[in-house]
């Protein structure tokens, strides 16, 4: 084996498993993080829940007041909140949605019709950008730890193109996630929220309360901080989601470069084993070339 070859490898292997401890440790980051964003969801849960029973209670009470913010949804330009992360090496947690979304452009353009982004994460941006495709709003630095602030402003911007008119249904494109093995692409309506939402459960069910001041007045308000709590969640989970994605795909890189190592290695040794073999050869023959010109000597 050439000295120049064994070094090469030996500079492979070496750099190789550089790259194993660097995706070992940032699957075990990953992995601590899931737990924290578990929590974190599991905390915010509650105040989701309690602002859903508010307005059922509403309901149940004098019925759901007329709302621009309550129907079912219409034709009509269409709004878009894509969650994608800020950073990569997480598998497919940020081309999933950016791929979905693209399609979806795609075929609102054939049929001529408008749309909006709210973008949410460095990846979302540069997707867009690069393709050209216009954001009415982005928001930088939130899926590493949501905060409410973040879901606030994602929330003002888009209940400011709904109010304004500029689209007539908002969705959510993002990654749920229902466990640290699960996590699934969704496609979450926003705006306008489906009055049979807060109706489930409540039929048959009359509550006998005063609202002050009059459920039209509050009626609005309500759905705003609800649309604020499910963005909120939906920032929650995709963050957890990212990490999870991020942990396997660390993992599948370690596992990749332990077979790489073991790869050159297997290499190196039999080239080694040859190179060896080779040496052996040489010395046999020319060991048995001065023998047979000692024989020749003798016999002259």
């Amino acid at each position: 084996m050439a000295g120049g070859q064994e070094r090469i490898l030996k500079r492979r292997i070496k750099s190789v498993q550089a790259t194993k401890k660097i995706t070992k440790a940032m699957e075990l980051i990953a992995a601590s993080r899931i737990v924290k964003a578990m929590g974190r969801i599991h905390d915010a849960r509650p105040y989701l829940g309690a602002m859903t029973k508010v307005v059922e209670d509403l309901a149940a009470s004098s019925g759901l007041p007329k709302s621009a913010y309550l129907a079912d949804p219409k034709p009509g330009a269409r709004g878009f909140l894509v969650i994608t992360a800020d950073r990569g090496l997480c598998g497919s947690f940020n081309s999933a949605p950016l791929r979905l979304v693209e399609r979806t452009i795609a075929e609102l353009r054939l049929v001529n019709s408008s749309f909006q982004i709210v973008a949410v994460g460095k990846k979302a941006m540069g997707f867009f950008k690069y393709r050209q495709i216009p954001v009415g709003t982005s928001v930088l630095g939130v899926t590493d730890r949501p905060s409410y602030a973040h879901a606030q402003e994602i929330a003002k911007a888009v209940l400011t193109m709904f109010d304004n008119g500029d689209v007539a249904t908002v969705d959510a494109i993002t990654t749920r996630f229902y466990s640290s093995g699960s996590q699934k692409l969704e496609v979450i309506p926003l705006l306008p929220i489906e009055p049979e939402k807060f109706m489930k459960g409540i039929r048959g069910v009359a509550l006998d309360f005063e609202v002050e001041p009059s459920p039209e007045d509050i009626i609005d308000p309500l759905l705003r901080l609800y649309v604020e709590e499910m963005i909120f969640a939906l920032l929650l989970e995709a963050s957890a989601s990212e990490h999870a994605y991020r942990q396997r795909a660390m993992k599948s890189a370690t596992e990749n470069a332990e077979e790489l190592i073991k790869k050159y290695t297997r290499i190196m040794n039999r080239a080694r084993q040859d190179a060896i073999t080779t040496e052996i050869m040489e010395i046999v023959g020319g060991a048995e070339a001065l023998r047979g010109a000692g024989d020749i000597e003798e016999l002259e």
